[in-house]
């Protein structure tokens, strides 16, 4: 007769990957209400913070004796979203990857991801956007994620080779004209001096901050825009209307583009090659790939749209009303 033993679910990777694995971890805790399964966290437990069933079940991979007290008499188990057939064959998103590769019930619809924001949280992000409308002048919010983490900045000179992040150049032109329109909060460990680029309105740029925080930030604003990034992720999760730039990766995958308040375009249709990270390493997509998020002034005015569109304003709404 076979043991019946608990299950240890390894996650591992970025602070996307961590929100993206809540609803197929709620659904395993769900389907196996016998199954005394803890989840330990290679990247850290952050983002399972306050959720009700499952941070009591979360260790860093750290943790004193984690070996000889959790694990040595559970199976393990360690998802790997990126190598499940559906995944890189732009049939599922991150979300219902985690669910294949943790639950094996094929894609099927699942929640939104469980955020519980503490009240210092929440407090942290109402005194940031009060802040920054009291010094802009501006009602409306927007918070602005250009750089994923694969940017790298050299000196000065900023890039992504991995071709998921918004081109320097065309972020600063985009912040111009943003703020015409909005106050914005800068999303990025990358500090730009906005001011030496022509941009004439005050740019809130938080600096130091834990993660966490920039829920709270999210939350209280008035729209989101980014790359395929964890900011995308925390709008998601917290139901925040946004815009969503994707170039070297595929929609499908990595965003939400049958979310109702979620606008996402594609700068990579019909250009990008498919780069399977975690499967193998394949230089030439990288390659095919850089500059694919390069944009000229139409498309800027097309994301500009967009992100008035979905905060409810027009191009002549400039000043507070």
């Amino acid at each position: 007769m076979t043991e019946k033993r608990n299950t240890a679910i390894f996650v591992n990777g970025g602070a996307g990957r961590t929100i993206s694995s809540i609803p197929a971890l709620e659904k395993f805790k769900e389907e196996n209400p016998d199954d005394d399964f803890v989840i330990v966290c290679e990247g850290g437990t952050d983002f399972y913070k306050g959720h009700p069933d499952l941070f009591n079940r979360t260790y860093d991979v750290w943790h004193k004796n984690l070996f000889q007290d959790k694990l040595k008499d559970r199976n393990l188990l360690t998802p790997e979203p990126y190598r499940v057939w559906e995944y890189y064959n732009q049939k599922c998103n991150l979300h219902e990857a985690y669910d294949i590769a943790i639950n094996n019930k094929g894609v099927r619809e699942l929640p939104k991801p469980t955020i519980k924001l503490s009240m210092q949280e929440k407090m942290t992000g109402k005194k940031l956007i009060d802040e920054v409308k009291a010094k802009t002048g501006k009602d409306k919010i927007i918070v602005f994620q250009s750089f994923g983490r694969g940017t790298i900045n050299d000196n000065g000179i900023i890039g992504d080779p991995s071709g998921r992040s918004f081109e320097a150049e065309n972020t600063v032109n985009l912040v111009n004209k943003l703020s015409k329109h909005f106050g914005v909060i800068f999303m990025s460990e990358i500090a730009i001096e906005f001011q030496k680029h022509g941009v004439k309105e005050p740019i809130a740029i938080p600096q130091n901050i834990e993660l966490r925080f920039w829920l709270g930030i999210i939350e209280e604003a008035d729209y989101f825009l980014g790359c395929d990034s964890v900011g995308q992720h925390m709008a998601y999760a917290l139901e925040k209307p946004a815009t969503v730039v994707v170039g070297s990766t595929y929609k499908e995958n990595i965003s939400y583009p049958d979310a109702k308040n979620f606008d996402v375009l594609d700068m990579g249709e019909g250009a990008r090659v498919y780069s399977p990270i975690r499967i193998t390493m394949d230089e030439l997509s990288d390659r095919t790939n850089e500059g694919i998020m390069w944009m000229n002034d139409k498309i800027e005015e097309v994301i500009v749209e967009s992100c008035l569109k979905g905060a409810g304003l027009k191009k002549d709404d400039k000043k507070k009303k």
